[in-house]
């Protein structure tokens, strides 16, 4: 037992990200109501590059689910080989954060939301 989880508690996350700390972020972005209240949020607790970086990140993982080449999405988004290729690894063989987000945004752009 850590931090108050049980052992199956979150199955498939790292051991490492779980704590208190953690969970009191994530329990402060579950509160953001809109994006201009993400954009606020984020803009005070992370550098430019911090978020500009996990916005790459999941472009590229969009591109990859489209079967775009390293190449292609190297040239589109400015992400090196190494950066894309861990998000391959994570969106194929990780916690399945990126497959459930991807699924999501497909599903609500089909809506028109």
């Amino acid at each position: 037992m850590m931090d108050g989880y049980k052992d199956d508690d979150f199955k498939g996350i790292d051991q490492r990200l779980r704590d208190s700390s953690t969970d009191a972020l994530f329990d402060a972005i579950l509160l953001l109501k809109d994006r201009e209240e993400c954009y606020r949020f984020f803009q005070d607790i992370a550098t430019v590059a911090e978020i500009k970086s996990l916005a790459q990140r999941l472009e590229v993982a969009k591109l990859l689910e489209k079967n775009v080449t390293y190449t292609t999405i190297a040239q589109s988004t400015g992400a090196s080989t190494a950066t894309i290729s861990r998000v391959k690894r994570c969106l194929y063989f990780g916690a399945d954060g990126y497959q459930m987000v991807l699924k999501r945004l497909e599903e609500k752009e089909k809506g028109g939301d």
